[in-house]
């Protein structure tokens, strides 16, 4: 029997969900103790993978069914900041896998890091939310509502994951910068440095953009 495509979309993004929130749970040391550190990245990695393919697949098998009328003009405004976060969020950050040694800096939160410290979690909400609005149908919202659950959820587990692994070195760096963007400058706990963001990464996120763009309109 056949599954139906839109089920199995469902299936695909929540078997994708718990693949990724595995890191935030008790259940990823004991995974690391039992296969070692590298191993189980390797088997995480391919089942990440694994789990992306069957969501892309059942979401070009499944029907569009609308729910509202998409507005198509929201991505050429949100993905050019998408694409400036992604190239300024590879920068010093010391929330990427293996970059804790960041955050013994004098100044930990540098950059694009001052306004967020999460700049690659949010373009991925921003990509997502994006798209939701719009395609406006069943599909688009469990496909890319998954990588939003996904990357918003995400930023709040790891921090507090690793407030639990880093101690006094995340509880510095915590309190200099903040999840939601603009939040710590706002609260006077941070400012904005320009110089430190610069224009050569910037113009790469929108270069890379109009590139996507060009293949992708």
């Amino acid at each position: 029997m056949r599954m139906d495509p839109t089920a199995s979309l469902i299936f695909a993004t929540v078997a994708f969900l718990a693949t990724h929130f595995v890191t935030s749970t008790p259940l990823r040391p004991r995974l690391v103790g039992a296969m070692g550190e590298w191993p189980y990245r390797g088997v995480y990695s391919l089942v990440a993978f694994a789990t992306l393919g069957w969501m892309t697949w059942a979401y070009t098998g499944a029907s569009r069914e609308p729910l509202w009328i998409g507005i198509r003009q929201i991505p050429y405004v949100v993905m050019p900041l998408v694409f400036i976060l992604l190239a300024c969020g590879y920068w010093r950050n010391p929330t990427m896998v293996g970059a804790d040694k960041l955050l013994k800096n004098e100044n930990p939160a540098r950059g694009m890091i001052r306004i967020t410290r999460h700049p690659i979690m949010w373009a991925v909400m921003l990509w997502a939310a994006a798209h939701i609005v719009a395609r406006g149908d069943v599909r688009s919202v469990v496909f890319f509502g998954g990588f939003l659950a996904l990357a918003g959820l995400g930023t709040i587990l790891m921090d507090a994951r690793k407030k639990r692994a880093l101690g006094q070195d995340w509880a510095r760096f915590s309190s200099v910068t903040s999840n939601l963007p603009f939040v710590a400058i706002a609260q006077g706990r941070n400012r904005i440095e320009w110089r430190e963001i610069g224009w050569l990464r910037p113009l790469i996120g929108l270069a890379v953009f109009f590139g996507v763009l060009a293949i992708h309109p």
